[in-house]
């Protein structure tokens, strides 16, 4: 989910998007940014693409031979292909759409993916927003085409080989892992530790959580053990997870009489959703279906259905839950979903999210002849009412999770008011808790792992639905959050604690434990579950257990100072909705550093670019880059107390110890980078900007100073590409896919040799 924010650019946006003859959409299609540290944009996207995309595609897409294409790739240095899982490659298309998206025209784009129009359009639109992470355009690419090297070109591919050469044919002893290994240790079950925690009691229920791979667009088209294996059933629920939650469209769900056109492929994704269901009550896991509905349409779904039409977004119209018949058809869908699938565990519902839904999800509900009469809080409670009504008419005991993400402060008592009394009801625990960092002082409106909940918010509307008589829920992250998703877990263990301890003293009744991501088995979920174990259990003694778990005497100690150490550094991150999403802490040394500005805004979880006043949010960007050196500096240290703590850790927890040092380590990197990313090209804008008269000293300065900086991400490239050969889960997150893979490391170090050459070159910065 988004910050409020990122909603009201999303309905700046969504109007001033244009549309290609594919039906795909394009945006102000502005010129791409050249990467010149390659020969050539055909370069670029054969180290781009070489090990995610078989040679004979990648010459498909380029109209040339296969030979060519190794010949090139050869050229750079680029290591023999390996093997390309199928399966595997469909679980990094994002991955592909991103890293192609200054390289390939769209028509190059579907041979690459060898997708079709519609199936890329759905996933531009339905795929957690791709389209705006991608910046809401699509750079007007020519047509790339393979050319002959000249002389020049293979000088340049000599250099690159030369640089690449160090890193690929390293003799490097550490074991290194394909891109998705993790996927088989994490769905393997183990013959003896059947799950502990079915038919358990529990201080917090339910607890659910996303799985920490599963496929986002529509998982039920496939068999689900591809997103929600045995295996993660069994380790989540040994740590006493009791709920996983997936994302569905409800009207491919359900067939329906109201609207015929719905419900094509139901009987596949029902089937599917059956059987995931059964499987995972084999280990005390029930399944939570994401309900956002009803979804827009466009306005050929409205020929004849005019009374039905809502509010308009773009090409998009809002199905208006104020006519009867589409409340009747999403209470009948819903009970039509759980009849058939009857041992569903139930709902959470998102009724004001970036998604419209309702005519009043985005607010403009007076803009519709249907809703002008009526009040924000009256629809948004109808539509919560409508689908309470539609699950527990089939399933009496499913649970149905109102969440009020987005919704209006003013309004959210009036609908707490409103709502049944059988529903659960559900806030983010430290959403607008107010925090001084660096001296600026701002409000959580996102998801925090730093801020430590709950918040004013939050206790406000769930003091509200204790009085209305309904069950509360607190929405946390445990394992990360946008603050830095590129590692599985932080190891902030104080935190976490802290948090929880919290919510217990609040008596909050469950708890929804991540969103997409942050949903891998880890310690930190181990440490909740260590106050499920004790009825007594208070945050330093959930934390010593935690410790005892995976050290001796001796280790102890050391790991507990290497969490406090992490947890009090953390708690300086320049705390704010647009820097979690903007800034470059997801991609880390793998951005790259950019000689000449790119003209280009940074994106929602998707390209930083080199945007630093995007970044920076509400800091100033010496203080920005003042407080990520602050993480860093701390979990240095942290660091030094965790390898203490390593050399005596348990045998049988030793490969989850030397885990957790790799996910610190990189941790501090991206911290790091973050931080040389800002003043690099803070730097880079004061050399380049023509209202400033600087001396040949300040010039010069400047200048060593950016080289510096060049060599230190140099270094923290070179790092993180050994951590991320040595763990696959490193760089990945569900929704994303991976940000980056080593060979991208690679290329930063590259971009970093031919940086240092341009602030030599006095035509650049004069």
């Amino acid at each position: 989910m988004r910050c409020k924010i990122y909603i009201l650019t999303l309905l700046l946006i969504l109007p001033l998007i244009s549309w290609s003859n594919q039906g795909l959409p394009v945006g102000n299609a502005p010129k791409p940014v050249e990467f010149l540290h390659f020969p050539s944009p055909m370069h670029t996207f054969i180290w781009r693409n070489w090990p995610l995309v078989e040679a004979e595609r990648l010459a498909q897409v380029l109209n040339t031979s296969t030979h060519n294409i190794c010949n090139a790739a050869a050229s750079m240095g680029l290591p023999a292909q390996k093997p390309i899982s199928v399966e595997n490659r469909k679980r990094i298309y994002i991955t592909l759409i991103r890293r192609n998206w200054h390289l390939l025209s769209y028509d190059q784009l579907l041979t690459l993916l060898d997708f079709t129009p519609q199936e890329l359009a759905h996933t531009l639109r339905e795929d957690d927003f791709l389209f705006i992470k991608l910046g809401s355009l699509k750079p007007d690419c020519p047509p790339l085409t393979y050319s002959k090297p000249d002389e020049a070109t293979k000088e340049r591919c000599a250099e690159i080989k030369q640089i690449a050469e160090q890193y690929f044919n390293a003799d490097n002893t550490a074991p290194q892992e394909d891109r998705f290994a993790f996927l088989k240790d994490i769905s393997q079950v183990s013959p003896d530790a059947s799950s502990k925690t079915k038919n358990r009691s529990s201080r917090f229920s339910p607890r659910y959580i996303y799985s920490y791979f599963a496929l986002y667009g529509d998982p039920l088209m496939t068999s689900s053990e591809d997103s929600y294996p045995d295996g993660l059933f069994q380790k989540l629920s040994n740590l006493g997870v009791d709920g996983i939650w997936m994302h569905t469209v409800l009207n491919q769900l359900a067939p329906s009489d109201i609207f015929p056109e719905f419900g094509e492929g139901s009987a596949t994704r029902l089937k599917n959703l059956r059987e995931l269901v059964q499987r995972a009550q084999r280990y005390g896991i029930g399944i939570y279906l994401y309900m956002n509905e009803p979804r827009s349409m466009t306005a050929d779904f409205f020929k004849g259905r005019e009374e039905m039409r809502g509010v308009q977004e773009g090409d998009y119209y809002a199905i208006c839950t104020s006519h009867p018949k589409v409340r009747q058809w999403l209470s009948d869908s819903l009970e039509y979903v759980f009849k058939n699938v009857p041992q569903l565990a139930g709902v959470f519902s998102i009724t004001a999210s970036e998604n419209l839904s309702n005519c009043a999800s985005h607010g403009h509900h007076l803009n519709c002849p249907h809703c002008a009469n009526r009040s924000y809080a009256d629809i948004i409670a109808e539509v919560n009412s409508t689908i309470e009504q539609g699950v527990h008419r089939a399933a009496p005991d499913a649970k149905v999770i109102v969440w009020d993400w987005g919704w209006r402060d003013s309004e959210a008592l009036k609908i707490i008011q409103n709502l049944p009394k059988s529903v659960y009801y559900m806030s983010v625990s430290e959403w607008s808790k107010t925090i001084n960092r660096g001296g600026v002082e701002t409000s959580v409106g996102e998801y925090s792992l730093s801020v430590v909940g709950p918040g004013p918010r939050a206790l406000k509307h769930w003091a509200a639905a204790k009085k209305a008589g309904l069950k509360t829920i607190a929405k946390v992250q445990i394992n990360n959050t946008w603050e830095l998703s590129a590692v599985p877990y932080l190891p902030v263990l104080d935190l976490v604690a802290e948090h929880c301890q919290n919510l217990l003293d609040r008596d909050v009744n469950g708890l929804m434990l991540s969103w997409t991501l942050g949903g891998y088995p880890s310690p930190n979920l181990e440490l909740i579950h260590n106050f499920e174990n004790s009825a007594n259990a208070n945050k330093e003694q959930a934390l010593d257990d935690l410790a005892k778990d995976y050290f001796d005497a001796k280790g102890v100690p050391h790991a507990r100072k290497a969490w406090t150490l992490f947890s009090r550094s953390f708690q300086e991150y320049p705390y704010n909705g647009s820097v979690v999403y903007r800034c470059p802490v997801q991609y880390g040394p793998s951005n790259l550093l950019y000689p000449k500005p790119t003209g280009y805004a940074s994106t929602m979880v998707g390209i930083p670019y080199d945007d630093v006043n995007g970044w920076r949010g509400p800091y100033p960007a010496d203080i920005f880059a003042n407080q990520f050196s602050k993480i860093s500096d701390g979990w240095i240290e942290g660091i030094k107390e965790l390898e203490q703590a390593a050399q005596s850790a348990l045998p049988e927890k030793q490969s989850a110890v030397l885990a957790q040092l790799r996910f610190a380590k990189t941790a501090q990197l991206h911290f790091a980078s973050v931080a040389n990313q800002t003043r690099f090209t803070s730097n880079r804008n004061s050399l380049m900007d023509k209202s400033k008269s600087l001396s040949d000293k300040e010039r010069s300065d400047l200048k060593k100073a950016m080289q510096q900086i060049v060599k230190d991400e140099i270094n923290n490239a070179a790092q993180l590409f050994n951590l991320t050969r040595q763990d696959s889960r490193i760089g990945f997150e569900a929704s994303n896919h991976y940000y980056y893979i080593p060979v991208d490391l690679v290329e930063k170090i590259i971009s970093c040799e031919y940086i240092l050459k341009c602030i030599d070159d006095t035509s650049i910065y004069q």
